[in-house]
């Protein structure tokens, strides 16, 4: 008995560096903007097929969509990012705490150390590899804590706020397109500082918090509230976004900030002695918008 564990173990784990292995080799920007058009397609054959193979694979929950028929979607990103019923999500009213922006599993949560995230068992990252060496904010999470967030394919797919507050900077950093899933996490070093990616920073009275949108393998487009479309770029070089083109740079707890055109992770950062994560949330705990995360220490 020992010995088959032994061989479905090493067995799992060669499956699981070739997984890793063949993303380096794979065109993942070229594949993702093939996915881009696809999933964008309003030919019905196409997008119905795509539709049904989805919901095949993945038996999403679509009770609690505004629109619960899943072929009376215009394309299949349509179907992807659909919108919730009203009330589908309550947001937590508490103004101390922090909630949940997404629906989806952690994937790991607590202390920065210094200025290293946890990544994976064995791995971390650094805060300053993740903001990409931006000077605005980056030291204020150093021994702060944070939450990486996981949407799995049949997640809902927008993004919300995990607080109330003003957007004071933003910007796009071009990357790869590795898959942000347990596997890729274990096996490519420095995973969520390699990949694309948008760092919002916020500002709510004394209370500074990052939301970072983690772009993957064929998540070929992130969206935010302001600045719209942002990826895929014609430029694949960072710039920094405005931070409101409307003029309207605040949010409200629990609106909507954002969305990944296909699946991917968030990350939230928080300044030392800002918020406690709530026993309850640790990694693998399924998590859904609006839910609590943390509590409050300053507000």
């Amino acid at each position: 008995m020992l010995e088959r564990r032994s061989q479905d173990h090493s067995t799992a784990t060669i499956g699981a560096r070739l997984f890793v292995a063949l993303q380096y080799l794979l065109p993942q920007h070229a594949l993702s903007r093939l996915v881009w058009h696809v999933t964008r397609s309003r030919n019905a054959l196409i997008r119905n097929f795509l539709i049904r193979r989805f919901i095949a694979g993945f038996n999403p929950d679509m009770s609690d969509a505004l629109e619960p028929e899943p072929l009376r979607y215009g394309s299949f990103n349509d179907f992807f990012t659909r919108v919730l019923r009203p009330g589908a999500r309550p947001i937590a009213a508490d103004a101390h705490t922090i909630v949940s922006p997404v629906d989806g599993t952690v994937s790991a949560i607590g202390r920065i150390e210094g200025s290293q995230l946890l990544q994976a068992k064995g791995r971390s990252f650094s805060v300053d590899s993740l903001l990409a060496g931006a000077p605005a904010g980056r030291e204020g999470f150093v021994d702060g804590t944070f939450a990486t967030l996981y949407l799995a394919p049949y997640n809902y797919h927008r993004i919300h706020m995990p607080a109330a507050g003003a957007l004071t900077a933003a910007w796009y950093v071009p990357g790869s397109l590795f898959s942000v899933n347990a596997t890729t996490a274990a096996g490519v070093p420095g995973l969520f500082a390699r990949n694309e990616r948008i760092v919002c920073l916020f500002q709510e009275g004394p209370l500074c918090f990052a939301v970072v949108l983690v772009g993957a393998l064929f998540v070929g487009s992130m969206t935010t509230h302001w600045h719209g479309e942002v990826t895929p770029a014609a430029q694949r070089r960072r710039r920094e976004l405005a931070p409101a083109a409307n003029g309207l740079s605040r949010l409200e707890k629990g609106a909507e900030l954002g969305r990944f055109n296909m699946g991917s992770t968030v990350i939230i950062l928080l300044p030392r002695g800002a918020a406690d994560w709530l026993p309850g949330i640790s990694a693998g705990s399924t998590v859904r918008v609006g839910e609590p995360l943390a509590r409050l220490r300053v507000l």
